[in-house]
């Protein structure tokens, strides 16, 4: 994700909070190809923000490194040979 201006997350996991490491990304739902419309979210001055097409609920942790989720399964990767877990 290193390359990548802003992350991606999706939670394929079912995961009630998704937490993350920035204020700033793109919310994909869940892994292609049941991914909905790629949407950015920006949390501005809040810690949390529900994505308004799956209702994931996103939840900044300033102790995580920007560009990662916990669980880390949330991080959604494009590149060639990546592994996202379900």
């Amino acid at each position: 994700m290193a390359d990548k201006a802003v992350p991606h997350f999706h939670n394929q996991p079912g995961v009630a909070v998704v937490h993350v490491g920035s204020k700033e990304f793109m919310c994909i739902g869940a892994l292609p190809p049941f991914d909905h419309p790629h949407v950015f979210l920006d949390m501005g001055r809040d810690d949390e923000i529900i994505c308004q097409y799956c209702s994931t609920l996103f939840r900044y942790d300033p102790k995580l490194r920007p560009g990662t989720a916990e669980p880390a399964a949330c991080l959604w990767s494009d590149e060639p040979g990546a592994k996202d877990a379900a």
